[in-house]
């Protein structure tokens, strides 16, 4: 084929194995096909129109060119992964022998601490309202208990954004002491749910079908009945961070981080972290150990004689 069309159409076959076998989250899917894509082209204009003709040079060529362009070290890792799983792919379907980007290294990314919240001020986020808040009745809103299970479940359970979103009615009892979870990759986690999260989801399903639509499966559902989005929970829980006094933004992912933090700071045991938390790779896990000493750190500063400052 002329101008590489059997580069795209090879994109095209590991995009449908990406969603039907591997069953990789849309955005993976999009980010994938997009850094592919770039590749294509960049070997359609060095005459390179099949997979089977790269060889590694063509591959450190582009990482090289995309990092002169100021392209992150992450984003550089990302590129490097798609190229790897097309291979693997192609290995597979009997279209090549080798993995021309398999010694490829991108630069390395600095590693950034999650940002967290502290034990206090988690439970000044997830401790209903205030007492003049309940008597005016808010505490018996549908909403502000779907809410506050939302994120007790969240935090209590260590989950991912988009796993609370996804979770059905049918996936909890009155009161689960665990839950079924499907993480990325299609991975499949069983995860304890502490007395708290039990406490407000029994709360919330005993008001659910006020908002629910008849035929609604989500666990958590808006005003309008229909499953609760990724953003509506991004927004919610901002919104009660404000009005909670929290003088700073918290996203999901936060409650997420604490979950991790804490039950590492007080077991010290990562290899349970590790599965609650569905990590295929405990380096994954490590970054905690980072803000456990972080941690460990700033108590020694404040309280050793000899590392308190006058």
């Amino acid at each position: 084929m002329a101008d590489g069309a059997r580069l795209w159409a090879d994109i095209e076959g590991f995009q449908a194995h990406l969603r039907d076998e591997r069953r990789l989250a849309a955005l993976t899917r999009q980010h994938y096909g997009r850094d592919l894509s770039g590749l294509a082209a960049y070997l359609v204009q060095a005459d390179v129109e099949t997979w089977e003709a790269v060889r590694s040079h063509h591959i450190r060529a582009w990482i090289s060119r995309d990092h002169r362009r100021g392209l992150s070290p992450r984003s550089l890792q990302r590129q490097l992964s798609a190229v790897r799983g097309l291979f693997r792919y192609l290995q597979r379907e009997g279209r090549v022998d080798t993995d021309p980007a398999a010694d490829i290294q991108a630069p390395r990314a600095a590693r950034s601490l999650p940002a967290t919240l502290d034990v206090d001020t988690t439970a000044q986020l997830l401790d209903p309202p205030a007492a003049a808040d309940q008597a005016a009745g808010q505490a018996a809103d549908p909403l502000q208990r779907r809410d506050r299970a939302l994120f007790e479940l969240i935090y209590g359970a260590g989950l991912r954004l988009a796993e609370v979103a996804a979770l059905n009615l049918d996936d909890t009892g009155p009161r689960p002491r665990e839950l079924r979870v499907v993480g990325k990759g299609a991975r499949t986690r069983i995860v304890p749910v502490g007395r708290k999260a039990r406490e407000a989801i029994a709360d919330w399903v005993a008001v659910r079908h006020i908002l629910a639509d008849a035929e609604e499966t989500g666990l958590f559902v808006s005003r309008r009945g229909r499953r609760l989005s990724h953003r509506a929970i991004q927004t919610r829980l901002n919104d009660r961070a404000r009005r909670q006094g929290l003088d700073r933004p918290v996203h999901p992912h936060m409650l997420r981080h604490a979950f991790a933090t804490h039950l590492l700071e007080s077991s010290g045991d990562l290899r349970a972290v590790q599965e609650l938390l569905g990590h295929a790779d405990i380096g994954t896990t490590q970054i905690y150990t980072h803000l456990d000493f972080q941690h460990l750190a700033e108590v020694y500063d404040r309280a050793h004689p000899r590392a308190r400052r006058k």
